[in-house]
């Protein structure tokens, strides 16, 4: 379920490799909505299957953690280990 905006959004999510990053203002882009980047980290944070939809994978522009509900140690941690 979601909005056909928060579909893309999260179809997005699934095309990032494990190990790599991209920031919300790259989905937005991605997207052809380049100024949505607020939009993007709101879908983003409303994706209930971040077993299977990888929204860890999302950064601040500057590279920064940011945004992620398990906390941003848990980001950092989940993304280090997907780095190995």
């Amino acid at each position: 379920m979601g909005t056909l905006f928060q579909k893309n959004v999260w179809g997005q999510l699934l095309k990032i490799p494990a190990g790599q990053t991209r920031s919300y203002r790259d989905i937005a882009i991605a997207l052809n909505h380049p100024t949505a980047f607020r939009a993007v980290a709101l879908a983003n944070s409303l994706n209930r299957l971040a077993v299977i939809i990888p929204c860890h994978r999302v950064i601040k522009a500057d590279g920064g953690l940011c945004g992620y509900a398990g906390g941003v140690a848990r980001k950092q941690w989940l993304l280090n280990h997907e780095k190995q």
